[in-house]
């Protein structure tokens, strides 16, 4: 009898998520938005991946999240669900793809169904409590995103969020309504240490930090800005944890200054074949294809 084959593993589910909180273990979560970055994120036990709108900027070269569209993230996420078997791959819905309950529908059926992701991030709170709540009995899960939402950054401005006691207030109601809804979790960005923890502790559901502290139940970081890619700052949120960008400048002068030494490619890096044989083959080839090569002798010998 021959063998069975071999189950692939099995993903990170909401569920898998859940069970960690509950044992209050933290998680991280980090943006890839292609195939090398989700194996890679995988190798390093990242149990989930965000492919998030800021793809925009940091893949597309755009200056916001706005221009993303659900084509984008779709792209992106297949080939980030490609590169990875374990994690969950949660997919952004982008700007105003969500404004009317059947767009939200159509969206999320699209980052999931065409883009395999395992959940999508909605920003926004109580009023999207009514979009959330329909997906999730749509069989969507859906992770919130409360604080700065980069969608609404003309509305709210680039800065932390809930930093006076009635802002502090709404973002919690927002964060129980969105749990009322039925979502499994909430991103919590640039928003007070002390308000992430307090929200944190009134919710049942998980806590995803980006710039709010220790106390949340997870922390999300951007692939860039972890891994060095940009030279540009540093947000005080985030931490180079290397400096590939550097490097891979000097890798790449080294590239360029062996080629241009005549150093590489080298013996190693070329294959061979019977030189001897080669030169049989070729001679007098030059005399029977002329310099042309089209056959016979240039223009002036045809005219002679």
């Amino acid at each position: 009898m021959g063998r069975l084959p071999s189950l692939a593993p099995m993903r990170t589910t909401t569920r898998d998520i859940a069970r960690l909180h509950a044992e209050g273990r933290r998680f991280t979560m980090v943006t890839a938005y292609d195939y090398t970055s989700a194996r890679l994120a995988e190798r390093a036990g990242i149990p989930l991946i965000l492919v998030g709108d800021s793809l925009g900027m940091v893949m597309l070269g755009h200056d916001s999240t706005l221009p993303v569209t659900v084509d984008d993230i779709v792209h992106h996420a297949r080939a980030a669900v490609r590169g990875c078997e374990t994690p969950l791959v949660v997919g952004d819905l982008p700007f105003l793809t969500y404004a009317t309950t059947a767009d939200a529908i159509d969206a999320a059926r699209r980052v999931m169904a065409e883009g395999g992701c395992g959940s999508v991030k909605i920003e926004g709170g109580r009023t999207v409590a009514g979009t959330v709540h329909t997906l999730v009995d749509a069989g969507v899960p859906v992770m919130g995103h409360l604080g700065f939402t980069p969608q609404s950054q003309h509305t709210i401005g680039l800065r932390v969020q809930g930093r006076d006691t009635g802002a502090a207030r709404r973002l919690v109601e927002d964060a129980l309504a969105l749990q009322d809804a039925g979502a499994w979790s909430i991103v919590l960005e640039l928003v007070p240490a002390p308000l992430a923890r307090e929200v944190t502790a009134r919710l049942d559901i998980p806590t995803i930090g980006i710039g709010a502290g220790p106390h949340t139940s997870g922390e999300v970081q951007v692939w860039h800005d972890v891994l060095g890619l940009f030279d540009a700052h540093v947000p005080r949120h985030t931490r180079r944890f290397a400096t590939l960008g550097d490097q891979a400048v000097e890798a790449l002068q080294a590239l360029a200054a062996e080629v241009e030494a005549g150093a590489f490619p080298g013996p190693e890096n070329s294959a061979r074949m019977d030189e001897d044989a080669l030169a049989a083959e070729l001679a007098g080839l030059d005399t029977v294809v002329g310099h042309d090569g089209l056959g016979g002798t240039d223009g002036a010998g045809a005219q002679a």
